[in-house]
């Protein structure tokens, strides 16, 4: 599996009763591909996956597949506390037909190298699909280290990595000692580091309700090399990386951009909450004040 471009991990809308809005899902995953986003991830932080069964993520991620059809490629993820149950979802990811899975270290655990390496080829044996892995030390506890790596990065379905340590020296370490594993942006204020170093794919949340802002920092770095037009993005992107990070409300932030869509997503499960008036002010100054400069960006290039 080639990664290439932009790559958007579903929020979850609910409906009033707390089950999922299958209406406003796929309403969701219609704007995105007609948007031009690259591909979609279901199951994934952003999708609250840690407050759905495991019966439920199964299932939102079959509804997602259907739903998308062959259009693009459905990236399944399959993080979990427990190895059986990111087994299972492995395996029903490779039923019905996703493209990839995301493989993420268990949280919590805070597993060796050789444990968090034969955690994902059991999950690896169970899918059998192009594997991307996904490094996030900062939620899971530990990092996907180079004994991981020189065990794991020997699989063939072994393709890329999402990388969210936040360590740049780690964009230099893959670049340079694994080049066969794609090196795929998870840290939103690094994006142009990345493409810098070569990576042709971003996996970004705020893409849900920005995703034609997301493709064109890829378009201007990955694919034109104009690094100029790059930062001019990236400076308008800044303000609204610091508000997504803005006292954890991460999840909260993106599910509410959609809400300025009109794209209705139910608010969030326990145990978090969602905005207040201020936090909901500040987001409307600096996703008005980012489409307007980049949609500046884009008539200039006309």
């Amino acid at each position: 599996m080639k990664l290439e471009g932009i790559y958007t991990p579903l929020v979850t809308p609910w409906a009033a009763d707390g089950s999922v809005n299958r209406d406003a899902l796929a309403e969701l995953i219609d704007t995105l591909i007609d948007a031009g986003v690259h591909g979609l991830i279901s199951g994934g932080s952003t999708g609250e996956n840690y407050a759905q069964t495991l019966e439920e993520r199964i299932d939102i991620a079959r509804f997602t597949k259907e739903r998308v059809g062959n259009r693009l490629p459905v990236i399944v993820g399959t993080g979990t506390l427990r190895t059986e149950d990111s087994i299972a979802i492995a395996a029903a990811a490779r039923d019905m037909g996703a493209t990839a899975i995301l493989l993420g270290t268990p949280p919590y655990s805070v597993p060796t190298e050789r444990e968090n390496a034969l955690n994902a080829l059991a999950i690896d044996r169970a899918a059998n699909l192009p594997i991307i892995l996904y490094n996030y030390p900062g939620r899971m506890g530990v990092s996907m280290g180079q004994e991981f790596l020189d065990r794991v990065a020997r699989s063939s379905n072994v393709c890329g990595i999402k990388e969210s340590s936040g360590d740049i020296n780690r964009v230099h370490l893959l670049a340079r000692d694994y080049p066969h594993v794609q090196m795929s942006c998870g840290m939103d204020d690094q994006a142009l580091e990345f493409f810098a170093w070569g990576a042709r794919s971003w996996i970004c949340a705020g893409s849900n309700f920005l995703p034609r802002e997301h493709i064109d920092l890829y378009e201007a770095c990955a694919q034109r090399g104009d690094f100029t037009v790059g930062r001019a993005i990236m400076m308008a992107m800044l303000p609204l990386m610091d508000v997504l990070e803005q006292g954890g409300k991460f999840i909260q932030c993106v599910k509410y951009g959609l809400e300025r869509k009109g794209v209705q997503t139910g608010g969030v499960r326990s145990p978090l909450k969602g905005l207040d008036k201020d936090e909901r002010r500040r987001m409307d100054r600096v996703v008005d004040v980012l489409e307007t400069t980049v949609a500046g960006l884009r008539e200039t290039r006309r």
